[in-house]
């Protein structure tokens, strides 16, 4: 398991950040749950951090997910204890190491046998730059254009109109009129959100290593967004901080292309840790947080946003009834990333042909209450296979006595 060596900013051995950034700015005040894998067991365990001490909680529950399918996962966490294994500090040090220490721990993303969904075009800004996609069938230059008569037409500041409304419908009449319509507009004002699967059950990173976009990707972003953790029942028990590495040349030339455009190795980016709901943080705040995101490239590109998910179109409540109920069930829960707002147009190279990831971009996605998850953007083809699927974890469980 060899970390993939950065080409251009080899000395900023720090590049994923300190413990302090990475944790929430209150951590001490907060219920943490996370993944390390272990090389004394040769296997991932469940973690809590406290004081800036990570926790092994594996002899009491085996899986994340075994957590937060309980009545009060917040409320177990904070009373248990267990062996340090180390300082938060040093084991985000390992993981993120060009050189890791295969002898010390290092963090994994914090989910396990939770499915792993997202919804999108959630926002009205991503909403019409997913209708520009698909007009522009890849092609940078043309999008430009398209972007700037489509706003022309109908504006940008649609947040406020609730999908699925009379005026949702009245304005679809319109757009369908004005021979402008889209299935991007279909999910992002109607009745019905685009729910997808972003990745195969285990096969999410964490913080402080690669995420890949493909090779033959020439236009392509990050999708920084707050993920909900799920029980099986539907109820939210925590949240934390996601990557939905998008291909946008590849969704643009068609939208039966979005398992291409989505799914690739370590294209989904979790962490660093969950943070469980209790009496301080919960669903209330999730809806009023701000999420920062910024790209920093070994050519000197920058870029700087923010993200409030006061602007969503749907209330996040909302998008957990589509995805659990009498017409789907997830027996181990799930984790749901909730759409984004950022669909970065900046151009980076050239005028009018706006943003697209490089080798080496650092991309750091943060918000106090759920820290900072960091990554470095590398092609998917190049990044650490992933092969440490269900039957393994069964099997390394079993070994270790844990089930």
């Amino acid at each position: 398991m060899t970390v993939p060596q950065p080409r251009g900013l080899a000395a900023d051995a720090d590049w994923f950040g300190t413990s302090a950034e990475a944790l929430p700015n209150d951590a001490d005040d907060g219920v943490l749950l996370g993944r390390i894998w272990d090389p004394s067991v040769d296997g991932p365990s469940p973690v809590t951090v406290r004081g800036g001490e990570v926790i092994d909680i594996s002899h009491r529950f085996a899986t994340v997910r075994d957590i937060c399918e309980l009545p009060d996962p917040a409320a177990t966490v904070a009373g248990l204890d267990g062996p340090r294994v180390g300082g938060f500090e040093e084991i985000l040090a390992n993981t993120g190491a060009g050189t890791r220490d295969h002898t010390r721990p290092w963090l994994l993303a914090p989910v396990d046998l939770q499915a792993l969904k997202a919804a999108g075009v959630t926002f009205a800004v991503s909403m019409i730059e997913r209708v520009i996609e698909e007009r522009a069938r890849g092609d940078l230059v043309l999008a430009t254009d398209i972007r700037r008569r489509m706003l022309a037409d109908i504006g940008d500041d649609l947040h406020s109109l609730t999908p699925g409304s009379a005026e949702a419908r009245q304005l679809k009449r319109l757009l369908v009129a004005e021979g402008i319509w889209s299935q991007y507009l279909e999910v992002g004002i109607g009745p019905d959100a685009e729910i997808f699967t972003k990745g195969q059950i285990l096969s999410a990173v964490g913080t402080a290593v690669p995420v890949g976009v493909l090779a033959a990707s020439t236009w392509n972003n990050p999708e920084p967004e707050v993920t909900l953790i799920i029980q099986s029942s539907g109820r939210i028990v925590g949240a934390t901080l996601g990557n939905d590495v998008n291909l946008r040349d590849v969704e643009g030339r068609s939208a039966l292309l979005l398992p291409l455009a989505k799914d690739n190795n370590a294209s989904c980016a979790l962490g660093p840790m969950i943070r469980l709901f209790d009496e301080r943080f919960g669903l209330d705040r999730v809806r009023e947080l701000e999420v920062s995101l910024k790209v920093r490239g070994v050519d000197g590109f920058q870029l700087e946003a923010v993200s409030e998910m006061t602007r969503m179109s749907r209330d996040p409540e909302a998008l957990v009834r589509q995805l659990i109920g009498p017409h789907h069930q997830y027996p181990d829960g799930a984790a749901l990333m909730l759409g984004t707002m950022f669909a970065p147009i900046q151009d980076r190279d050239r005028p009018g042909e706006g943003f697209t990831h490089k080798v080496d971009d650092v991309v750091r996605i943060s918000c106090p209450a759920l820290g900072t998850l960091v990554n470095r953007v590398r092609y998917a083809e190049e990044c650490e296979p992933w092969q440490f699927g269900v039957r393994d974890l069964m099997g390394n469980l079993v070994k270790r006595g844990l089930l």
